[in-house]
């Protein structure tokens, strides 16, 4: 480099110096690229104060455009709140959205993590901090200024959507705590009660309760252990469950000697009751202490939080909160503001929590054996509140079991959206001690009684075209409450038995109407699973007829039937004259060689219903026809005549595989095709 050259870089480097501080003073950003894995972009772009514990992006953004930050928020929320109303430059949907969330954070600070049974309730500071960003929340997708269709794909709708019914589950609970209170005190449940500077009132009405519930537990909350699938349904409103008392089925004890002890007299009376029952279509007289039917004990909810209001500013000023309740299987959509909105609802919890509280699995092996805390009677349980226009799903449970058999099926069921729509279910829970007649009898009796209580005329779309499923020992009475046993039954017992005069006037009323029945009406499809049509032998080998000792008769049904097959003794015997009758119980009745169960099996299902088999192979290597699930024989559960026959390899508990399930949907879905479809209101 020559001198001149030098001399003039040395004169121009203060110039280039100084233009290089100018831009750099100036502000201007220096931009680089940064990759963000795809999980990154949709954490960040979800992510909020419910999953994260920190603000949303969303919200992080509008506070920025304020001139505020998060931190500032915590430290001073008042402040925060402030600006950010009186931020002209932020539209309506961004002030709105961010306050809701800034609510919930300020809520779930107030909020203990987890309540304990000796701590105090919410306080009226969280309660307050949760019903403000429901406040919020409502008034963003309802007033401001766009409809929440406008909005249907965004991702701040369903964010602040979720602020909404968490805050309402949160607020749900403490006024129901509140309102529950005041109603075991003697007030009026629905009366408004008061929290800090907020009136809070509620409408069940449309639950139709019965008594006042004892617990509203938030549906996400619980989880469940043996429970394959939990079914819900997106939208608005807090997803919660009603828990009630269930009803007392333990038949009230009775003394081992009562029925021996009782005078001719009192027996007497007894008879003229019964023959009066039976005069009037009625079985022997019921115990009324104990209910026939019932709704399942927790009940699905969706609590909607209403401001009053038609205006923003109307909303943004009131103090009074209505607590709505709804069922989510009656009501999918409701219009709210002008805008039809889809309802949230969860369809799996209540009966999660009914069968987890139930006590089912100790109870009915203590009815099975003859234990004290059974059941004596046959229970319908409905599994949601009645309604006219859903088609019923009767399930029958098996032997030594319980509605617990259905946990997965029946979930299944209530959880498809189109079987829901068109199919209520209904389980019964009965005594499997008892013989197989006085039960088919029982359960018919209760089930019928069940329906005219809710449809006295038989009018409704609900008592048409019903389908009945049973599974093994449920699968043979789903079979006789299908067929017709004209005298097929009755002769069988007079054939073996030289019945006259006062002894067969005797036997015929008790075991008469246990004897000669007619297929359930309007029964238009049937399932059996793993069913013993034609009995087992696994009954009548050593195991079973060990089983069967310890099988002991409700001391109820001794009471009733012991005169009966006392002048059976009486009567001139079979023709070896070793037989002496004696009450068979369930065990007895599912041999292969028992006279009832080879009876029944040749009785005709009634013309025109159409059925279907469901059958459990245990070992895969055997011929189908030679094959069993452990208890029940191919032979045995094969129906000829069924529209369709499957085959699964398992256990005799087929009735909970995937493959079982997929099946009952499979001819469900095919009977609303072929039967149709009731539109839903």
């Amino acid at each position: 480099m020559t001198p001149m050259i030098l001399f003039r870089w040395q004169r121009a480097l203060p110039a280039l110096l100084a233009a290089f501080l100018l831009l750099g003073g100036s502000g201007c950003a220096m931009v680089t690229v940064k990759q963000v894995a795809s999980s990154d972009y949709l954490v960040n772009k979800r992510a909020d104060v419910l999953n994260t514990g920190k603000l949303s992006p969303a919200s992080r953004e509008t506070l920025s455009a304020a001139g505020l930050d998060e931190s500032q928020c915590e430290k001073d929320f008042l402040v925060c709140r402030s600006t950010l109303l009186m931020t002209d430059d932020l539209n309506v949907e961004q002030r709105l959205s961010t306050l809701s969330e800034l609510w919930v954070k300020a809520a779930l600070a107030l909020t203990p993590k987890k309540q304990a049974a000796n701590e105090p309730p919410m306080s009226d500071a969280a309660l307050d901090a949760w019903l403000e960003a429901a406040r919020y929340g409502y008034a963003y997708l309802f007033y401001s200024g766009r409809s929440p269709s406008d909005r249907a794909f965004e991702d701040r709708q369903t964010q602040v959507r979720d602020y909404y019914n968490y805050a309402a589950e949160k607020a749900a609970v403490v006024l129901f705590a509140r309102a529950r209170a005041a109603a075991l005190a003697g007030e009026d449940y629905t009366k408004p009660v008061s929290a800090g500077s907020w009136t809070l009132a509620s409408d069940f009405q449309r639950l139709s309760l019965k008594s006042i519930p004892k617990q509203l537990v938030p549906a996400g909350t619980v989880s469940f252990v043996g429970m394959r699938s939990t079914y819900r349904r997106d939208g608005f409103g807090a997803e919660l469950v009603m828990v009630m008392d269930p009803p007392k089925l333990v038949v009230p004890a009775v003394a081992a000697e009562g029925a021996k002890a009782e005078t001719a007299q009192a027996q007497a009376s007894k008879d003229e009751q019964e023959e009066e029952g039976v005069r009037r279509g009625r079985r022997h007289q019921h115990d009324d202490s104990v209910p026939e039917y019932s709704e399942m004990s927790s009940i699905n909810v969706t609590a909607l939080l209403r401001f009053e209001g038609n205006t923003l500013e109307d909303v943004m000023r009131t103090r009074q909160v209505l607590l709505d309740g709804y069922s989510p299987e009656a009501t999918e959509r409701i219009t709210l503001h002008g805008e039809e909105v889809p309802l949230a609802g969860n369809f799996t919890a209540a009966y999660g929590l009914w069968l987890a509280q139930s006590g089912f699995a100790t109870q009915s092996l203590r009815t099975l054996f003859g234990m004290s805390e059974g059941i004596g009677e046959p229970h319908i349980y409905l599994m949601q509140p009645w309604d006219p226009n859903r088609r019923i799903i009767f399930m029958l449970h098996g032997l030594g079991s319980s509605p617990e058999a259905w946990v997965n099926l029946a979930n299944e069921i209530m959880g498809d959206p189109e079987l829901r729509q068109q199919f209520q279910v209904w389980q019964v829970y009965y005594p499997t001690n008892a013989p197989i007649a006085l039960n088919r009898y029982e359960i018919a009796n209760a089930f019928n009684d069940t329906l005219q209580h809710f449809d006295p005329n038989g009018s409704t779309r609900a008592s048409k075209d019903m389908v009945y499923i049973g599974h093994s020992m449920g699968g043979v009475l789903a079979r006789l409450l299908v067929s017709d046993s004209g005298d097929v039954l009755w002769n069988d017992l007079l054939a073996n038995y030289n019945l006259k005069g006062e002894r067969l006037k005797r036997v015929q009323s008790k075991l008469g109407p246990l004897l000669h029945f007619k297929a359930e009406p309007n029964v238009e499809r049937a399932i059996f699973i793993a069913a013993p049509h034609q009995g087992t032998d696994i009954a009548g080998n050593k195991v079973g007829r060990l089983i069967g000792r310890l099988v002991r008769l409700p001391l109820t049904i001794l009471g009733k039937f012991e005169d009966v097959f006392l002048a059976l003794a009486q009567a001139e015997q079979q023709a070896d004259g070793t037989a002496k009758p004696k009450i068979p119980n369930s065990i007895d009745n599912l041999k292969a060689s028992d006279p009832f169960v080879k009876a029944a099996a040749q009785l005709p299902i009634t013309p025109g219903l159409k059925y279907h088999s469901i059958i459990a192979q245990r070992k895969p290597e055997l011929a189908v026809e030679k094959s069993d699930d452990g208890l029940v024989p191919y032979w045995s559960s094969h129906l000829p005549g069924a529209l369709s026959e499957k085959v699964i390899i398992s256990g005799h508990s087929v009735q909970e595989t995937p493959q079982a399930v997929l099946e009952v949907r499979r001819i469900l879905h095919q009977d609303i095709d072929e039967v149709g479809t009731v539109a839903r209101p």
